[in-house]
Parts: C-alpha cells; sequence; structure tokens
C-alpha cells in the first residue's frame, strides 16, 4: 500500500449546498472506493439547520457506514461579531473572507459554540474526532476552547494539528478561489504549481468549496486532479486514518 495519501475533503456541507455537490460525489463513487472528509456545519448562516434535513443526515449517516469521516466545521459558518475596526481586521473580515465564525471569539464564546456543535454530532450519533474553522481562521480563545475538548485534531491550509498540544503535521492543500471567471484561471495556475512542488509531500489535501461544484472548469479540475494522483500511487484516505497511520507527531506549533 502506497506510503503518500491524498485526502478529498469537502467543505461547507450543509443542506443548502448538498445540491452542489450531490452530482460530483456521483461521480467520485464512480471511480471506486474513494473516503470523503465532509466538513459539517450544524446551521449554516443560521438558515440551514440539520434538524430539519431528514435526507441529508441519512445520506451522512450511510457515508459513515462505508468509512467516510464528519468533522465538525463551525456551527453557523458565519462571521457575526461586531463590525471591524482596524485595518487588519476589515481586511481579514471583509475582504479575505466574511465567515471566518471564531477568528475573533473569546475562549468562552468558542468553546460554548464548540460544545453546541458536537452536542448535534452527538444526537446523530456522528463519531466526530476533527475541527475546522470556518475559513481556517481561529482566534487564541478557539485554540485555548479546543485544548479542553475530546477532539483529536483541527487544521490550516498546510497542516494537520494534533490535540491538545497543536503538534503540527505537514499536510499541504490545494484550494480554490472560484467565485469569478479570472480567480477560477488563476487559481488553476496556482494549483498545478503546487501540486508539482509538492509531488512527494506524504499527504496532499484537495479542499473543495460548493462554488468549484457551480462551474464545469473547477469541477473538472477537482475530479481530474483526484483520478490523477490517485494513478501516480497515491492512496485516498480521511485525515483521521491517515493520523492513525502515522507513527509518531512531525513538530510541534507554539501554542
Amino acid at each position: 500500500m502506497s506510503d503518500r495519501g491524498v485526502a478529498l475533503v469537502l467543505h461547507d456541507v450543509a443542506p443548502q449546498t448538498w445540491p452542489d455537490y450531490q452530482p460530483f460525489v456521483e461521480a467520485v463513487d464512480a471511480i471506486g472506493s474513494i473516503p470523503i472528509t465532509w466538513l459539517v456545519v450544524p446551521d449554516f448562516h443560521h438558515c440551514n439547520s440539520l434538524a430539519g434535513a431528514d435526507a441529508l443526515r441519512k445520506m451522512l449517516d450511510a457515508r459513515v457506514a462505508k468509512g467516510d469521516e464528519l468533522v465538525l466545521h463551525g456551527y453557523f459558518h458565519s462571521d457575526d461579531m461586531p463590525a471591524p475596526r482596524t485595518p487588519k481586521e476589515w481586511f481579514m473580515r471583509r475582504v479575505y473572507t466574511w465567515e471566518g465564525e471564531f477568528y475573533q471569539l473569546s475562549q468562552a464564546q468558542a468553546l460554548s459554540r464548540l460544545q453546541r456543535g458536537l452536542e448535534v454530532f452527538e444526537r446523530y450519533q456522528w463519531p466526530v474526532r476533527g475541527f475546522v474553522a470556518p475559513a481556517w481562521l481561529m482566534s487564541e480563545g478557539t485554540r485555548q476552547a479546543l485544548r479542553q475538548l475530546p477532539l483529536s485534531y483541527t487544521s490550516d491550509t498546510q497542516h494537520l494539528y494534533r490535540l491538545p498540544g497543536f503538534t503540527a503535521i505537514d499536510a499541504p492543500g490545494l484550494v480554490w478561489s472560484a467565485g469569478s471567471a479570472w480567480r477560477r484561471g488563476l487559481s488553476k495556475v496556482v494549483c498545478d504549481l503546487r501540486e508539482r512542488h509538492w509531488q512527494n509531500a506524504p499527504l496532499i489535501r484537495l479542499g473543495l468549496h460548493p462554488v468549484d461544484m457551480r462551474h464545469r472548469f473547477s469541477r473538472d479540475y477537482w475530479l481530474e486532479t483526484l483520478k490523477r494522483l490517485i494513478d501516480d500511487g497515491r492512496r485516498p484516505i480521511t485525515k483521521s486514518a491517515w493520523l492513525d497511520s502515522l507513527a509518531a507527531p512531525a513538530s510541534t506549533s507554539p501554542a
């Protein structure tokens, strides 16, 4: 079995976004037995609660049964904190993203929201080992809150972090900005360069978003890249299964 892996990761999974993903997931399933890591949002943008999404929950139940992984991905996936006050805050919260839900939360706020999310997973009897903050943005309060919870890992764009110590493990990720034609074109150029640069990386993560699925150019890129990496000898694997396969952590991030 290959010692190099590829993790297919679907972000922002919610009742609103599942129709975007469904044709792509069907295409992935047609390739073969490829495990998927699903980043699930309990109440996407305050109007897409899992409580009223019986069909989606049943689908996720079936995916867990076949070996896929569900990860807690924020709670609302929206930034509801007071308006930015500094240029840096304005850039991070209004230019880089409007959805950095955990970017400014205090430890108490983050802990409360994380616990609510874990309660949702417990209600539906979904095993959960990982948390990924929307837009990968975490406040120091969020980091401290994560140390108090029974979670195994979190991640950013380049690393997985074992909890509670935030031990960093290299796991570079490809991701697109697919909201406009020029962004999609630039994303492909950048990701093609990064894929070549990371050809010997132990794990490459493919970080897909619903907007990617709304354009044939980006959707086809992800399917073709997944096939190419598998044909190149990479083993498709979930993030938690990859961590389980490692004998020891690689390095430690500052707390």
